[in-house]
């Protein structure tokens, strides 16, 4: 396989450096930049994100970014969202009381987890839905989440005529279920975090690599 050219998207949130060294550990040429034709030309564009939905949201629109998102996926170029880099592809987030309008690439709203205790913190197993690549044999493994808000519902519903493959989605449990990760053709995302998630969140990435045309 040839080595692919990711760009992590720079727009002032998300653990950079440690995404740009868990990608080049899967075997990645790898970027770090909020260039514009830089993340259009990529084989594939990482979007992290930690904080709050709004700030994340408000950095992401001040690089672009958003319009990046959406130029790639209309011409099925590869996306992967990291934690709050995965929220903001929802139609909104909802913190404090207040909502914020996100990319709107699935439908649905990012609000607080309703659990004893939040944060969610720490390492919690998946429900992977059977045919899934980005969990290819790590089906059994546990990864690292780090979160205060989540989807807690899957609202797009399947394509009528059913010539659209449906969206894999994992489900993990913190006092309720919620999504931990979302596969729908070029658009990957995934709650936790696959760069503090030791062998299992390298394995994840090499997976997504793998799956890159």
């Amino acid at each position: 396989m040839a080595v692919k050219n990711i760009v992590i998207l720079d727009y002032g949130s998300g653990n950079l450096r440690s995404a740009e060294r868990a990608v080049a550990r899967a075997g990645a040429d790898v970027t770090v930049t909020a260039d514009r034709d830089a993340a259009l030309a990529a084989d594939g564009l990482v979007v992290p994100g930690v904080g709050a939905f709004a700030a994340c949201m408000a950095g992401l629109r001040s690089v672009g970014g958003d319009q990046v998102i959406g130029r790639r996926l209309a011409g099925g170029r590869p996306v992967l969202g990291i934690c709050v880099g995965m929220q903001i592809l929802f139609t909104k987030g909802i913190e404090h009381g207040v909502t914020t309008e996100g990319c709107d690439e699935w439908p649905g709203t990012v609000d607080r987890l309703d659990a004893p205790v939040v944060p969610h913190m720490g390492w919690n197993t998946v429900d992977v839905p059977g045919g899934s690549a980005l969990f290819r044999g790590l089906e059994d493994a546990r990864f690292y989440f780090v979160h205060s808000y989540a989807a807690r519902r899957w609202d797009l519903e399947p394509d009528p005529t059913g010539l659209i493959a449906p969206p894999l989605v994992t489900w993990a449990e913190h006092g309720g279920r919620f999504v931990a990760a979302v596969e729908n053709g070029p658009l990957c995302a995934t709650q936790f975090h696959p760069e503090k998630s030791g062998d299992a969140g390298a394995d994840l990435l090499r997976n997504w690599l793998t799956s890159l045309s």
